[in-house]
């Protein structure tokens, strides 16, 4: 059954096996084998219980509706915007659909480096193809590229490059182009239409507007947690307290990491909430004489791979993709003012924008500011830098090679270029943060698996080293950057792990 806690009143006091915090992508899968194994479980969502009837389109109601800090969460440094969901289904809600698998050299690299045992590609391989079938995974039809896309596509050609299709969770896409508000038409595949129903039927109990705020331990072993009913304006409703001898943290790479460290978990070698990986991602804008139309149609369905490789040691470092934003992001993206950026703006129909995202080492930190909250500190190495800077110089080459008569890169003194020459002359090297407007959507580490408790927050089956029953099943397990879009491994891993956690509601 779900519940909303903005339609309560009073304190709610729970007992079962086990609660779930967070219902995105790995949240939703624990929940629905938790209670297909017959396990009482209750799940426990931050944000709101939505449906596609809410969802728009408008850019000023949506953000506020689905987005963490209603969009405007950023690095404690306010160099990185850092978009992350909010609500039933997590960032399934608004996200682009992307869907690829965790590359076999990264499976390789955290057992060799992290010892994270038994999740080679093999032994992932059924819960890749359990997550496939579930959501509906597909390949985008080539006939599908909006132009946008297409501008990426016929870059990539003319230059010789690396790239192709890309696959997606959506059925009975109408092609609107509003994916990152949330699906009117209801088409997107996720946690919200498909997953956390599924655990509802199997009996789980689902909880949204519930703030959890602490996990209860008792004598090294997880007991509960504790937390708030928030109204609709996210005041505080009443006390929420779940007891249970299996809690499992799947509120994403922050919220995990914030929770954890909220509720003063053992921490003897200072692990938690360190080795943030955000995939950070700089824009460039081109302006070509015909209709480019980019708002309308499926967002990203074709990449371009020339500057990715996942072996230990690469240079490559970098995934391109289509970037394209609704009127209201784009006015506050493209640089300049007054005249020139009213010029700017009526160029909107004839703009076709690409990102540059890095597949990061820089390791950053989740730490508590003042109040409490999450704060995200984070300055990129000078070889994400580098790799940013590559990456923006090959964007704007793609966008030349596609026809493209003038090429912005959006900077503090923004860089304007209408050949390709004129790349030459600009120093793109050490590509600083706070000169380029970025953003990230993909935060992942913070409580890493593996053997070594040393280096490491939880096991290799997802259980904190130090609590007994504390389990993760986010983007938080993930001891790197994984250089792809995270959500279809982040529901593996949790469909991988998820025997464990209900053996451990057994013991």
């Amino acid at each position: 059954m779900m519940h909303r806690g903005r339609e309560l009143s009073g304190d709610l006091s729970l007992k079962a096996d086990a609660v779930v915090v967070g219902t995105g992508a790995g949240g939703s899968i624990a929940l629905r084998e938790l209670a297909r194994a017959g396990v009482t479980v209750v799940g426990l969502e931050e944000g709101g219980a939505h449906t596609y009837a809410d969802f728009n389109q408008r850019e000023d109601e949506m953000l506020p509706l689905l987005f963490q800090d209603m969009g405007g969460r950023t690095t404690s440094d306010l160099s990185i915007r850092v978009l992350q969901g909010r609500g039933i289904g997590g960032s399934t809600v608004h996200n682009t659909n992307l869907c690829k698998r965790t590359p076999d050299a990264i499976l390789e690299l955290w057992a060799k480096e992290h010892h994270v045992t038994g999740s080679l590609p093999a032994d992932l391989r059924a819960a890749f193809e359990q997550i496939e079938a579930d959501l509906s995974v597909s390949p985008i039809p080539a006939d599908s590229l909006n132009g946008n896309n297409a501008v990426l596509r016929d870059g990539v050609k003319a230059l010789g490059w690396q790239g192709g299709m890309l696959h997606h969770n959506r059925v009975g896409c109408q092609k609107s182009g509003f994916c990152e508000l949330g699906c009117a038409y209801d088409a997107k595949q996720n946690a919200a239409k498909i997953v956390v129903p599924q655990a509802i039927l199997a009996g789980a109990e689902v909880y949204a507007d519930v703030h959890v705020e602490q996990i209860v331990v008792r004598a090294g072993e997880v007991a509960g947690v504790r937390g708030a009913l928030l109204g609709p304006n996210g005041e505080r409703r009443g006390e929420v307290v779940v007891y249970a001898r299996v809690v499992v943290l799947a509120g994403s790479a922050v919220g995990s990491a914030t929770l954890a460290l909220a509720s003063g978990l053992p921490d003897p070698h200072r692990q938690l909430g360190r080795n943030l990986h955000l995939h950070p991602g700089g824009v460039v804008a081109g302006r070509f004489d015909k209709k480019i139309d980019a708002v309308n149609g499926i967002p990203q369905s074709y990449e371009c791979t020339e500057l990715l490789s996942f072996e230990p040691g690469t240079n490559k470092r970098v995934w391109i993709v289509p970037a394209f934003a609704h009127p209201i992001g784009t006015a506050s993206s493209l640089p300049g003012f007054g005249a020139s950026h009213m010029r700017a703006m009526r160029d909107y129909d004839r703009l076709a924008v690409l990102t540059a995202m890095v597949h990061d080492e820089t390791s950053g930190r989740v730490t508590l500011d003042r109040d409490g909250r999450p704060s995200l500190e984070y300055d990129m190495s000078l070889d994400d830098k580098d790799q940013l800077g590559q990456g923006l110089a090959a964007c704007a080459r793609l966008l030349f090679a596609a026809g493209a008569k003038e090429v912005t890169i959006p900077a503090v003194i923004p860089k304007r270029l209408t050949r390709p020459s004129d790349l030459d002359a600009i120093d793109l090297r050490h590509a600083d943060s706070r000169d380029f407007p970025l953003t990230a959507v993909h935060p992942m580490g913070t409580m890493r698996m593996g053997g070594n408790p040393e280096t490491s927050v939880v096991n290799p089956i997802g259980e904190h080293h130090q609590v007994r029953g504390l389990f993760v099943a986010d983007g938080s397990l993930f001891p790197t950057s994984i250089g792809v879009p995270p959500q279809i491994s982040i529901y593996a891993f949790a469909q991988h792990l998820s025997p464990y956690i209900v053996a451990s509601t057994k013991r």
